[in-house]
């Protein structure tokens, strides 16, 4: 069936809001808008089921099982066991949590990898490392595309690097890089793989088991979801690693990277990302399938409709003497986050763009590292048109005929 834009966004009351009509939102790379099943799980649990959960009676019972629920559906579709797949307040607590459980299993003489195309929540955290005598080793983009390349990663690599901490795709350079290859080469060197997939997965939710990747962190509140962290960690590392949560929740593997309690309603409300994901295989044409096949059918179906807007867009700006493109110039390759480097600042351009009725961000996206690499100033920072499958090209092509009349 063809893509259906007309249900997809009629399932986002974004759509429908007044506030935002006539308004063509290109900061999805920062937080998509909400899914209305998301919205409804949410104001569901905060109406009837806002208890503590777990306990015998009825609401209680039926908060925890919304819960589980959530936890249940996305871990099938993500490929990986239930207990693999945990919460947290954001992906870059989750982040901080997880190094200070390596630093606790770590000790002299352990080296491990970082990139320096990464956002920072996923380099940060793990550059601190340093300060408790782990050697910490860059590697480092190509500075004429922003690639990393796996020769590069493979010169780095011996019998001391325990982990390799690498993003699925960039926020600014918006290339999609080899998961799969780049796990085998870590594992191969016998490293632990960890990737950052925020930047991934509102364009579609990948095979983490079929990856390899033995941690990967994602943001819902980009993937049409509430404000939470979501990551999975395979199992026999996450009780390797040392717990930190309460002593009495060590047993339980989604417990033991939460030191604080859950945000039970946004937890339960995640399960309205999996809602959304079932209406879209069925709507369009879907059969019965186990989970993981519903998501990849739908992850096809995203991209394919991204790649579609985005190709023209990567055309017409790659060979204009004002702006410089960063990243891949083919769609395949990339997420439809698109960084432009401007004679204007980036927020300066963002703001310009305002008036037009076209939402857009512009800065440096907390991606300072890989601006920097390929050459731009951090400070002059980029402007950054982000969209994701619900935009249309109506929008598109308003976003484009803005910035036409801009440059």
């Amino acid at each position: 069936m063809t893509f259906d834009i007309d249900f997809v966004r009629a399932q986002f009351p974004a759509f429908e809001t007044p506030a935002l009509a006539g308004q063509a939102f290109f900061e999805n790379a920062g937080g998509s808008y909400t899914c209305r099943q998301v919205v409804d799980r949410l104001t569901r649990f905060y109406t009837e089921r806002k208890v503590q959960p777990y306990a015998p009676y009825e609401a209680s019972r039926l908060a925890g099982a919304e819960m589980d629920e959530a936890r249940r559906r996305l871990a099938a579709m993500l490929g990986v066991e239930t207990d693999e797949l945990s919460f947290g307040p954001s992906t870059t607590a989750n982040t901080y949590v997880l190094a200070q459980a390596f630093a606790g299993m770590l000790g002299d003489g352990d080296a491990i990898v970082v990139t320096d195309q990464d956002h920072e929540a996923n380099s940060g955290p793990w550059r601190r490392l340093a300060d408790r005598g782990i050697e910490v080793r860059e590697w480092q983009v190509n500075r004429e595309t922003g690639s990393l390349e796996t020769a590069a990663l493979e010169a780095l690599l011996d019998d001391r690097v325990r982990l390799v901490c690498f993003p699925h795709c960039s926020n600014v350079l918006g290339e999609i890089n080899d998961v799969a290859a780049i796990c085998r080469i870590a594992h191969a060197a016998g490293a632990v793989a960890c990737v950052d997939g925020v930047s991934y997965v509102p364009h579609g939710l990948p095979d983490v088991g079929a990856l390899g990747a033995d941690i990967y962190l994602f943001s819902a509140y980009k993937t049409y979801g509430p404000h939470q962290g979501i990551m999975t960690i395979r199992r026999e590392l996450g009780e390797r690693l040392p717990n930190q949560a309460h002593h009495f929740n060590g047993d339980t593997l989604y417990k033991r990277f939460t030191p604080a309690g859950p945000d039970h309603a946004q937890v339960a409300a995640c399960a309205g990302i999996a809602d959304y994901v079932d209406a879209l295989h069925h709507h369009h044409g879907g059969g019965e399938a186990p989970p993981r096949a519903r998501a990849a059918a739908v992850s096809k179906l995203m991209r394919a409709q991204e790649i579609a807007l985005l190709q023209p867009i990567l055309d017409d700006l790659k060979d204009r003497n004002a702006v410089r493109l960063l990243g891949p110039a083919d769609a395949a390759r990339r997420a439809p986050t698109v960084a432009l480097a401007l004679e204007v600042a980036g927020e300066e351009m963002a703001a310009r763009l305002a008036p037009h009725n076209v939402m857009a961000g512009g800065g440096d996206f907390y991606a300072q590292r890989p601006l920097a690499a390929v050459g731009v100033d951090p400070a002059h920072g980029v402007l950054r048109l982000s969209f994701v499958h619900y935009t249309s090209a109506a929008e598109v092509e308003r976003a484009m005929s803005a910035l036409d009349q801009l440059l």
